[in-house]
């Protein structure tokens, strides 16, 4: 038996797929795995995230690859995923968490908050482009798109090219192995970060989901708390009718039978922010924790922001 998984072609993407096919194929007894690249629409377009609206852009091809058959498990960086469902497909597992944080990288490791007035910092998201603004607005900042190296290349560019900082994942960084580079992690009490940023979906077609070997493989490589914290964070984003490159963070821990979650919406210039946390437990504690979020975020103005 040979597993074949989907994923994009980015450096990142593989490397984290990889982890998951060399963890199912344990999980199976050793079956050979073949990794398919798949080129998606936010791979090939150079337009900005926040002109794509990010929903589905780095999904629907891997999607649509799963249902034709070319793959029998496809991995995503959970962020990445719309939240409305796909017809036929099941997200099947969430592997454990990596760090949900964003790091600034500077040439030196500089804080941003000790950067000099004017300073370029780079990101294309418009959570982290708003998040920027309200603890630094003196700073310019810069809309950019590419990988991780292409990105911290900024950093050493000539021209017009070059950058002082740039905001990246932790989960990135680490999946990678680029633990030499200079990151200053945010807070994410302060500094939420986008909803399910550093954890994995692992999706594959509904009829392997359940009473299959694939199956009972995928249920030994899920993390139920990780699963919960990203159920809980994408349940504000669908609660508020907002793609996964809107201008939102949110964040969620599990203690015991608690999940807790904080949620903040941003106005794009960064000067206008609405938050609110909520606990709530039990067996449905994701979703009910992220409607009370939805319910204080709009009764607030959310609406008006987003």
């Amino acid at each position: 038996m040979t597993l074949r998984v989907g994923t994009r072609g980015s450096a990142l993407a593989t490397a984290q797929t990889q982890q998951v096919a060399d963890a199912l194929a344990a999980a199976l007894g050793g079956v050979d795995v073949e990794i398919i690249r798949i080129t998606t629409h936010g791979d090939t377009s150079r337009a900005s995230l926040s002109s794509l609206g990010g929903t589905g852009v780095f999904a629907t091809a891997l999607r649509d690859a799963l249902r034709e058959g070319q793959c029998d498990v496809i991995v995503h960086s959970f962020k990445d995923l719309p939240t409305a469902p796909s017809p036929g497909l099941v997200v099947a597992a969430v592997p454990p968490r990596e760090d949900a944080r964003d790091v600034v990288v500077t040439r030196d490791g500089t804080p941003l908050e000790d950067l000099p007035a004017g300073s370029r910092v780079g990101t294309g998201s418009p959570r982290r482009i708003a998040q920027v603004r309200a603890v630094r607005p003196d700073l310019e900042v810069v809309d950019i798109r590419g990988n991780v190296d292409s990105r911290l290349a900024r950093l050493h560019a000539a021209g017009a090219d070059r950058l002082d900082a740039v905001v990246l994942s932790a989960a990135g960084l680490n999946r990678l192995g680029r633990t030499e580079v200079p990151a200053e992690p945010m807070p994410l009490d302060s500094w939420p970060s986008a909803p399910a940023q550093g954890a994995l979906a692992v999706e594959v077609r509904e009829a392997d989901a359940a009473g299959t070997p694939l199956a009972t493989a995928l249920a030994q490589i899920a993390d139920p708390a990780s699963a919960a914290c990203a159920t809980a964070e994408r349940g504000v984003l669908a609660g508020l009718e907002a793609g996964c490159s809107a201008p939102i963070g949110a964040t969620a821990q599990v203690d015991g039978d608690a999940l807790t979650l904080s949620a903040a919406v941003y106005s794009l210039d960064g000067q206008r922010q609405i938050s609110t946390t909520v606990t709530a437990s039990g067996a449905d504690a994701s979703e009910r924790a992220a409607r009370e979020v939805v319910t204080a975020l709009r009764d607030t103005g959310a609406d008006e922001l987003n």
